[in-house]
């Protein structure tokens, strides 16, 4: 059977249903799965929990689900761009459970492994660690993190081929890999999606035995969380 679906909406049938866990890939606006966020907004699905770096910015990303009341708990390193996620959190209709970035990428990573849970030393002695069993290890205390394993994972790729074997581009390639690796489906979206033959062995970064779904997602102008830009010098400089 082919892994390639038409639309978005079609490659999320079937998979939706109140009260799940979602993984999300991207780093601020940067390699989401915008079209697979969009069409988990029209499901009109509810009491979501969301793992990823960040919730997007206002009205962009995983905001429009924040926007859309779709989320009931946050998994998430970073949260500082979007006013309403703050807004939500002190009213306290939103849930919110800070991870560590290092950590949470190690936890999707070793949850996408098959490995329940390990120890690190990143948020001992602070309320990362309120509530989890601790260890001395070579006299140094350590906290232990459990594996994440999501419902569904979205994620967002540069290139597919039919198989489902992935590559990224650049910074857009941030949490995508971990996050396709921890789902128990796997869904992406991917600016190419070749029709004929394979990807090169050597440029896959997430294999096809991960992916269980993937849609071409459509053409649309790509989001700057910020622009930061200098003045263009017009002084003459010698060439050496």
């Amino acid at each position: 059977m082919s892994k390639v679906y038409e639309s978005a909406h079609e490659a999320l049938a079937g998979l939706l249903h109140d009260g799940m866990t979602i993984a999300v890939g991207g780093f601020g606006l940067s390699g989401n799965p915008t079209d697979l966020i969009e069409a988990v907004r029209d499901s009109g699905v509810r009491d979501l929990t969301i793992v990823s770096n960040n919730m997007g910015v206002d009205g962009k990303g995983l905001g429009i689900l924040l926007e859309n009341k779709q989320v009931r708990k946050v998994l998430a390193s970073y949260v500082g761009e979007n006013k309403l996620f703050a807004q939500q959190y002190l009213d306290g209709t939103l849930e919110v459970e800070f991870v560590p970035q290092g950590t949470l990428a190690e936890r999707l990573r070793t949850g996408g492994a098959g490995i329940p849970g390990f120890y690190t030393a990143t948020g001992v002695g602070t309320p990362v660690a309120d509530g989890k069993p601790t260890a001395e290890f070579d006299g140094r205390s350590y906290v232990l993190e459990r594996g994440i394993v999501a419902d569904l994972a979205l994620v967002h790729a540069h290139t597919a081929d039919r198989e489902g074997n992935l590559s990224f581009r650049l910074a857009a390639r941030n949490f995508n890999p971990v996050i396709a690796t921890a789902g128990k489906v796997t869904v992406v979206d991917a600016e190419i999606v070749l029709d004929d033959g394979f990807l090169d062995p050597d440029a896959v970064v997430t294999p096809g035995v991960f992916v269980h779904r993937v849609v071409r997602s459509l053409p649309r102008e790509k989001d700057i969380e910020q622009r930061t830009v200098r003045t263009r010098s017009t002084e003459n400089r010698e060439v050496a």
